[in-house]
């Protein structure tokens, strides 16, 4: 059947059945063939490795009201500091980011291995970081820096072959009268008004001003979304970007293209569904100036490989100050990332999951990043992820023995070696698998990959199907 005989037998099906059950059954997603979602997801899937920026007039209290610490997450700070209205858009005044380069930023990612950015066009506090006709409560207006940043990175992300995204709170909006304001709401302006008069034309902006940009519309917290809310959205993207990648987080019953975990790792990833782990550099999204609990280059390297081998993404967060500086922790560790990227990257980009499955172990309980309970996979030595004819072994704790056994594996094995140096390893075939002799000592001290090509297309596995 023709992808149009498809998705028009889908439709006429649907609406015989009335809007109600239109919305129960999550038709309101996009109709697609496997083979048209495989073509539109296909530069996502292959980039693995992104940067996500929050970037906003949150920059300027930097986590502290009238000089005291306001606990949480930096971009946070007017619903939990409990800012007014009017104070809080005084610290618009102060955001005047003239060191902020689009092509410094964009070359960081680049240099870092990312293959494309996600920054805020909008967070929840409603400032638009663009050019906008729905709210004066903007960048070009409301600060005195008067420019469209969103232009130059999608210039500067163009000019570097890079990716852009779009995040923009659709549902929270604490000073255009959208939700989440309970301490000084704007009582003039209803939700619907708020979809109606703010949100939708300025999705329609930011989907239209930009060239080929955004590549992905990034929602967040869908508070009050119902599917009336939610449609108005979705038929504003469907009709200026119909190729567009959404998230799983607009509401009213939208599924969207990716699941989002945020600040954590899930144990076996999404099997059948695409997803990204998003998650902060250190404690917090948007900049505080005394945050400092900056996780090590060791902990984002194992985390990119324990997300590549779960077949999903990882979406690696800065928050640059009011001058518009990546802070320099934030730089520093991302290059040494980038430094491993240019070695082993050939075993995160364009990967699908791991064939085994065992090294991951049992989930275990822990902690996302607010403290809050989760499951991770248990700690293990190594990590696993598969090219067609390949299989990468991103080995994190070297074996003393010189021996790394990869268990149950049946298919041929063609040859192995080390992408650090593409130096042949010796294998054996054993009754439990195959076993790779490797040299004294780890090319890398954080992990170590050896490719080993194989003579399936997918690794066979014993006790896999």
């Amino acid at each position: 059947m023709k992808a149009k005989q498809v998705i028009l037998t889908a439709a006429l099906a649907l609406a015989a059945l009335g809007p109600a059950a239109m919305a129960q059954t999550n038709q309101t997603d996009k109709v697609e063939t496997k083979e048209q979602r495989d073509a539109r997801m296909a530069w996502w899937r292959e980039a693995k490795f992104g940067m996500f920026i929050h970037w906003g007039v949150y920059s300027v209290p930097a986590g502290f009201y009238h000089d005291k610490p306001v606990a949480g997450i930096g971009e946070w700070i007017m619903n939990r500091g409990k800012i007014p209205r009017v104070e809080y858009q005084a610290f618009a005044k102060q955001f005047d980011p003239v060191k902020f380069d689009a092509d410094a930023w964009v070359m960081t990612a680049k240099n870092a291995g990312m293959k494309y950015i996600v920054i805020t066009s909008k967070h929840h506090d409603g400032l638009a970081m663009f050019d906008t006709k729905a709210s004066s409560w903007n960048i070009m207006e409301a600060s005195p820096y008067g420019k469209d940043p969103l232009k130059d990175l999608a210039a500067a992300c163009r000019k570097h072959s890079i990716m852009l995204g779009f995040y923009y709170s659709q549902a929270q909006d604490w000073n255009n009268g959208g939700a989440g304001n309970s301490w000084d709401p704007n009582p003039d302006v209803t939700m619907d008004d708020y979809i109606d008069k703010v949100a939708v034309p300025q999705v329609r902006e930011i989907l239209s001003k930009y060239g080929e940009f955004p590549a992905v519309l990034w929602w967040d917290t869908p508070h009050n979304m119902n599917y009336d809310r939610a449609k108005k959205l979705y038929d504003a993207v469907e009709k200026l970007r119909p190729n567009i990648i959404l998230n799983n987080r607009l509401g009213g019953g939208f599924k969207g293209d990716t699941e989002t975990p945020e600040q954590h790792i899930p144990p076996q990833g999404y099997p059948g569904r695409d997803w990204e782990t998003c998650m902060t550099l250190n404690n917090t999204w948007g900049f505080k100036r005394d945050d400092n609990n900056w996780k090590s280059t060791e902990t984002l390297i194992h985390n990119l490989c324990d997300i590549a081998s779960k077949g999903g993404n990882y979406l690696l967060n800065v928050g640059p100050t009011s001058e518009g500086l990546i802070p320099q922790p934030s730089i520093e560790r991302l290059a040494e990332v980038g430094a491993w990227m240019k070695i082993n990257g050939e075993a995160i980009y364009g990967t699908t999951a791991t064939p085994f499955g065992g090294e991951l172990g049992p989930a275990v309980k822990a902690k996302d990043g607010y403290g809050h309970d989760t499951t991770v996979s248990s700690a293990n030595d190594w990590r696993c992820t598969s090219k067609p004819g390949k299989i990468y072994i991103m080995i994190f704790n070297w074996p003393a023995s010189g021996k790394f056994e990869l268990p149950g594996l049946q298919s041929k094995v063609k040859r192995a070696y080390l992408l650090a140096d593409h130096k042949k390893l010796k294998f054996e075939r054993t009754e439990s698998g195959v076993t790779l002799e490797l040299p004294a000592a780890a090319p890398d001290k954080i992990a170590s990959v050896v490719c080993v090509e194989i003579g399936d297309k997918t690794a066979k596995v014993a006790g896999q199907k």
